[in-house]
């Protein structure tokens, strides 16, 4: 009686780090197990952030979980090599034949299952019944294949002969007689000889698929690392970034009390003083109110005896003693620190600005040298270029290329989309946007979903008769209403092109530029956001400036597009 088991496979006591078995194993806290060596090796290049990562279920463990080897399963893998080592090596019995199996020609009863057949005697054999094939000089000629359910194939249907010869005029197998009939004349070659050199054939083919495997695994596995790097480098500068954020706060919160603390100091000091100089001037008043009403009960006595001699010892009316001159008003004495602190304000708005558009270009900058396209690779040249040297011809814009997409939040519900969102045209009929505060409620106009930030450059196309406008814009530009706040180019937030087919302009801050050239039906649009340039191009054959300015960018910007009813404009994809 066959005994019952549970069967267990190798991969369950592989390693996910180095995809062998087991060695030394240990287990970590969440319970995946690993080589020893494995998991420290992995753990040791994250050292530096005190934070371990579990490589299959990601859970973070701090500090470093101590390992301990797991004996149990130290002993389950020993014996399951041992158990593979046996059945490996375990003769193969003999066994009856199932469905799909060739079944031996020579056994009575149930057939056992054929390991061999004879091409000569056309007949499959089991372990048994084929031994006389070995051990029978009469066999010695026969040529025995693996079992095979196809003998008859192996037959000429014509001569009833065997198939050794193979024609390469027309890729058959023939017999001996067929090359005396209709192949007289044609490439013939041995059939063995032919499936020799097929073999070999098949065997390059073999290897360079070998080879690609290799290179896609290689590949594959500098990805995996790519992929385990940025996200440990995302991790960890965005830890610092929190770091950073975090003092600033608490510089900010140290500084506002240090500041409030000042004004309270100087607020004790100042009211004091004038509490000091008011019971003063209480006294005197108080002193000066004494003497008057002695003043005038003297000159109401009727005794002109005793009013003299009270006089006698007046000499002289008291003076007043001199007093400091005061100007006490609550509403003017710290209006020159309120005034600076709005300044203080502003210039930490500016700088704040200012800073995050250049991490923003950083993180652009990243996304850009990760992602290796044709035209990518070539931004990365732009490091050896000094950074006041413009692009001169067409190849030199697309080494800034970006693929910018449509924001369907912000488009004006009469616009509507196609071409996978690439396309974007006015109707007579609002679409039924869901309401959205991105959204323009009056203007045709749609912006981009990124802000752009360093060397940008895209090109759209367009068609029609309402023309078009094209440009960037702040994020914080009006959406509502249809006032110039809101329109592309007519504010101090925005700028554009008008484009149709009789007349073409730039727009900015209510400022109109007329542009002599024609609009092309495709534009070009480069942008050096820290250089302060934004150009125009007509796209043809070559490249033909229409307009180009000069200003100063506070902050990252987003391509936009106003659409004139009866007109089409398409972002194009190189």
């Amino acid at each position: 009686m066959a005994q019952a088991g549970v069967v267990l496979d190798k991969d369950q006591f592989n390693c996910s780090i180095c995809l062998d078995v087991l060695k030394d194993p240990v287990t970590i806290p969440c319970g995946h197990s690993y080589c020893s060596n494995c998991i420290q090796d992995y753990w040791d290049q994250d050292d530096y952030l005190g934070i371990f990562v579990c490589p299959q279920c990601r859970q973070n463990f701090n500090p470093r979980p101590v390992l301990a080897r797991n004996t149990m399963l130290a002993d389950v893998v020993e014996k399951f090599k041992k158990t593979g080592l046996q059945e490996a090596t375990a003769p193969e019995n003999p066994s009856f034949a199932e469905a799909d199996d060739v079944e031996c020609d020579v056994c009575t009863g149930r057939k056992n299952k054929a390991v061999k057949s004879c091409l000569v005697c056309l007949a499959s054999y089991c372990d048994v019944h084929v031994q006389p094939h070995y051990e029978s000089a009469a066999f010695k000629k026969h040529k025995l294949v693996s079992a095979s359910k196809k003998l008859q194939e192996t037959i000429c249907p014509r001569h009833d002969k065997l198939l050794e010869v193979y024609c390469r005029t027309d890729k058959q197998c023939i017999c001996y007689l067929c090359l005396t009939d209709e192949h007289k004349g044609h490439d013939t070659v041995l059939a063995e000889a032919e499936m020799e050199q097929k073999q070999r054939q098949l065997g390059d083919m073999k290897q360079s698929s070998q080879l690609r495997i290799q290179l896609r695994e290689k590949e594959a596995q500098e990805l995996r690392q790519a992929i385990f790097s940025l996200t440990r480098s995302a991790r960890a500068a965005s830890e610092e970034s929190d770091t950073v954020f975090t003092e600033l706060i608490r510089s900010i919160e140290l500084k506002r009390f240090e500041v409030r603390e000042l004004i309270r100091a100087q607020e004790k000091t100042a009211v004091s003083q004038a509490e000091q100089l008011l019971d003063k001037i209480q006294k005197e008043i108080a002193e000066l109110k004494k003497s008057e009403a002695e003043l005038d009960k003297l000159s109401h006595t009727e005794d002109h005896v005793h009013f003299l001699q009270s006089c006698q010892s007046l000499h002289s009316p008291p003076v007043p003693s001199a007093l400091p001159s005061v100007t006490v008003d609550p509403n003017l004495t710290f209006e020159k620190l309120r005034q600076t602190l709005a300044d203080l304000k502003d210039s930490v708005d500016e700088t704040l600005e200012r800073e995050f558009s250049r991490i923003s270009e950083k993180v652009i900058s990243l996304k850009e040298s990760s992602n290796q396209s044709t035209y990518e690779k070539a931004k990365a040249k732009d490091a050896d270029t000094p950074y006041n040297s413009e692009p001169k011809t067409r190849a030199d814009f697309l080494r800034y290329y970006n693929d910018i997409t449509l924001d369907p939040t912000t488009a004006n519900p009469y616009l509507y989309f196609s071409d996978g969102q690439r396309g974007v045209t006015t109707r007579l009929e609002p679409q039924p946007y869901p309401d959205h505060p991105d959204r323009f409620t009056s203007w045709a106009q749609v912006l981009c979903r990124a802000g752009m930030a360093g060397r940008c450059y895209w090109e759209v196309e367009w068609a029609g008769n309402g023309g078009v406008s094209l440009g960037i814009c702040y994020k914080n530009m009006s959406r509502s209403g249809g006032g110039s706040d809101s329109k592309l180019g007519h504010n101090s937030k925005s700028w554009s092109l008008d484009c149709s087919y009789s007349v073409c302009s730039f727009q900015h801050n209510k400022e109109s530029v007329a542009i002599t050239a024609p609009c092309c039906s495709r534009i070009g649009v480069y942008l050096d956001l820290r250089g302060g340039t934004l150009s125009f191009y007509n796209i043809s054959d070559t490249m033909v400036l229409l307009h180009k300015v000069k200003t100063t960018f506070t902050q990252p910007v987003y391509p936009g597009f106003w659409v004139g009813l009866g007109s089409t404009l398409k972002l194009c994809s190189l």
